[in-house]
């Protein structure tokens, strides 16, 4: 029997039961002092807190089945917290092999139990959403009436040039997830050639050389997505060239004012006026025919 498992429900129980205690021990003080003592509350609560708060960061150890990814190696026991989801257990696992050039989208966590409650035991799997936290599954079985297992979705292949990355590369092909995005492609790309630059200086192109035809790609788009709409997949192709947005800017304000505006006379003399007649000095005038002069005009060129 195949289930599906959300961090809801858990979030949901755990607020139930952190309520009913909250709700007991009000009442049993109230009965037997008629009234709390502020100060006592206080502390009360603050203990309280502090006690959830080391339960969230307490470790523990998980036993995760992943033959996908190594055939080799049956297992891998990771320390995780309580607070740690399975789309995190599953890129501890790709870094534990390795696998830079893997996608992390592509994997996901299931949960198998074998109910012995009654005569004859009953096998159940669940799929675990991105946000499922297994240490608290984990609490809530017997450790040898569960396994966890690494299990791989299917995906599609991309192939991306990036000689900007490095010259002699070529293209790169990786196996996408249906879901993954044109920002974490960016980023699997530099992983795979262990670059520490930012996503953001990179951008994606979807061109047709045939057509002399191009456009941008924004973040949050599908690059799987957009190649299953190309009518002629040999005459489109995805390119990663550096953000010359970015670069722009960067430009844009680096240049300085110019130190003057230009106007025409009544009689049609072109004249420059000093924007600013203080902070105006030579070097700061590009072009050599225009030089400063305050004693006779003050604040114009005449051409």
């Amino acid at each position: 029997m195949l289930k599906h498992v959300s961090n809801r429900t858990l979030n949901s129980l755990n607020v139930d039961t952190i309520s009913i205690n909250s709700s007991v021990l009000c009442g049993s003080s109230n009965g037997s002092n008629n009234g709390c003592d502020e100060q006592t509350s206080r502390s009360s609560r603050s203990s309280s807190s502090t006690s959830i708060h080391d339960l969230g960061l307490q470790k523990v150890v998980i036993k995760i089945y992943s033959r996908v990814l190594c055939s080799d190696v049956e297992y891998k026991t990771l320390s995780i917290t309580s607070q740690t989801t399975s789309k995190q257990v599953a890129r501890m696992l790709l870094n534990k092999f390795r696998l830079k050039q893997r996608d992390p989208n592509l994997f996901y966590l299931t949960l198998e139990v074998w109910i012995r409650q009654t005569g004859i035991p009953i096998r159940s799997v669940m799929v675990l959403d991105d946000d499922t936290c297994p240490a608290l599954l984990q609490s809530c079985y017997p450790q040898k009436d569960l396994k966890f297992s690494l299990m791989m979705r299917c995906g599609g292949l991309i192939k991306i040039y990036d000689s900007c990355l490095m010259s002699g590369s070529l293209y790169k092909s990786l196996l996408l997830s249906d879901r993954t995005t044109v920002d974490e492609l960016i980023q699997l790309l530099l992983n795979c050639y262990n670059l520490n630059e930012k996503p953001s200086k990179f951008a994606l192109y979807e061109v047709c050389p045939s057509r002399k035809c191009e456009r941008k790609l924004c973040g949050n788009e599908i690059p799987l997505a957009i190649q299953s709409q190309w009518p002629n997949p040999d005459i489109y192709v995805f390119q990663l060239r550096k953000n010359t947005t970015e670069e722009y800017q960067i430009r844009k304000r680096e240049v300085r004012e110019l130190p003057w505006s230009k106007t025409c006379d009544r009689s049609g003399n072109v004249m420059f006026h000093l924007n600013s007649k203080d902070e105006v000095n030579s070097k700061s005038i590009h072009s050599p025919t225009l030089k400063p002069s305050f004693n006779n005009y003050e604040n114009y060129f005449y051409i």
